[in-house]
């Protein structure tokens, strides 16, 4: 398998978006779970399925740009709202960027590393392991790249997390993941109750670090990527149930600012599962 991701890894963007976009119709329509999912979640947002239906073949463009991202060349990129990160790291704050499922959420954080690690320091961004043992392998070659530094989910890739943000580094970390049980709190997400983690705003209080949005929008035609940062509208409630409704209205503002390009067909609902705990101490 590895060595069909570097076959695909050197296909023009174009062509994989178009291969991409053709999948994730097909998985569409042949799966009536994911269907459901994906069109309850957007009308529970307020959209009816005509307006988003382009995120059907985005979650497929997002699948098959894999091999690219991963293991080919850079790929073309630009960004908006970069002041906002300087001013943080001028400050000599650390900063949280937070990204949701939309886009290619991924190159945010290589496009952010590329910009700013020679000078400020590499980007820890936070994944969970795969079980497939090959693709853990891939997934942990190409998330360690020049100027980022992948961590498990685990007490010690936090603690890895916690340290970068005191030496006023970066972090990066995708709050409208569900995590595992106990590791969050329960808070409106388009007006539902989702299992939500609280590592992010943890984090943030406890090192007095920045909390910066991310957004990666995807170019049509393979031209490339955008991607966008602003700052968090204001500081972090002290109250930690108050904080995490902040973050979640936060993800939703990014993506109400383009609704076609996120994974509504995520189980963002869904009962968290049981695990060992990975709390944030020091």
């Amino acid at each position: 398998m590895p060595v069909v991701f570097r076959f695909f890894s050197v296909f023009p963007l174009w062509l994989l978006h178009v291969m991409g976009a053709a999948m994730g119709w097909v998985v569409f329509a042949v799966s009536p779970v994911y269907r459901k999912r994906l069109v309850e979640n957007a009308r529970r947002a307020g959209y009816r399925f005509g307006e988003v239906r382009a995120a059907v073949g985005h979650a497929g463009r997002m699948v098959a740009e894999l091999p690219r991202l991963w293991l080919g060349a850079p790929l073309p990129s630009r960004m908006t709202g970069e002041a906002c990160v300087e001013q943080a790291y001028a400050a000599g704050r650390g900063i949280v960027f937070l990204t949701p499922h939309q886009g290619c959420f991924e190159l945010s954080a290589q496009v952010a590393a590329r910009r700013w690690s020679a000078a400020r320091g590499p980007i820890t961004v936070l994944y969970r392991p795969a079980r497939q043992a090959w693709l853990a392998s891939v997934m942990e070659t190409a998330r360690n790249r020049p100027g980022m530094l992948a961590v498990p989910t685990t007490l010690s890739g936090v603690r890895q997390m916690i340290k970068a943000l005191r030496r006023g580094e970066a972090v990066g970390l995708l709050p409208d993941q569900v995590p595992p049980d106990g590791q969050g709190v329960w808070s409106p997400f388009f007006g539902r109750d989702a299992y939500t983690m609280t590592l992010a705003v943890r984090l943030a209080q406890q090192t007095g670090a920045a909390v910066v949005l991310a957004r990666c929008e995807r170019l049509p035609w393979g031209r490339g990527f955008v991607t966008h940062f602003e700052p968090l509208p204001v500081p972090l409630d002290e109250r930690l149930e108050s904080a995490v409704l902040q973050i979640n209205q936060a993800m939703e503002h990014l993506i109400r600012q383009c609704p076609q390009q996120y994974l509504w067909g995520y189980a963002r609902y869904k009962q968290p599962r049981a695990e060992a705990a990975a709390g944030v101490t020091e």
